[in-house]
């Protein structure tokens, strides 16, 4: 069973700094891509970066210039840097994947959300 799990979420000051981390997990024969979404109560989930296989990555107009994505294929960690933080970046942060499980076909999946809140 496929499992993706975020961590580094939390509280921070504006122009402050925080690191999410996305360990996927279980039988994971080949990853399309994966990314980060938000989501704030009311709204749509909308991606913030992404990157696939060959290391292209993909940002939101919010995200770039502050906001990094990057991966480490060997143990399918997905890290997603975060700088210059602002009040409306606040919200639930998922990792998503697009992974082949057991070499099936590629199958989307969500981990189970990451609290963001920047405030004072």
């Amino acid at each position: 069973q496929v499992q993706l799990v975020e961590s580094g979420g939390g509280l921070v000051q504006p122009g402050g700094s925080l690191r999410l981390s996305c360990a996927a997990s279980g039988s994971i024969s080949r990853i399309n891509a994966m990314g980060w979404y938000r989501q704030v109560p009311g709204k749509q989930r909308d991606m913030v970066a992404s990157i696939t296989w060959t290391g292209t990555t993909y940002y939101s107009d919010s995200a770039k210039g502050r906001f990094t994505i990057s991966r480490n294929n060997a143990n399918n960690t997905l890290w997603l840097q975060m700088n210059s933080l602002k009040p409306e970046d606040t919200a639930v942060y998922y990792c998503y994947g697009d992974l082949s499980p057991g070499g099936t076909s590629y199958q989307d999946y969500w981990g189970q959300g990451t609290q963001v809140t920047v405030s004072s």
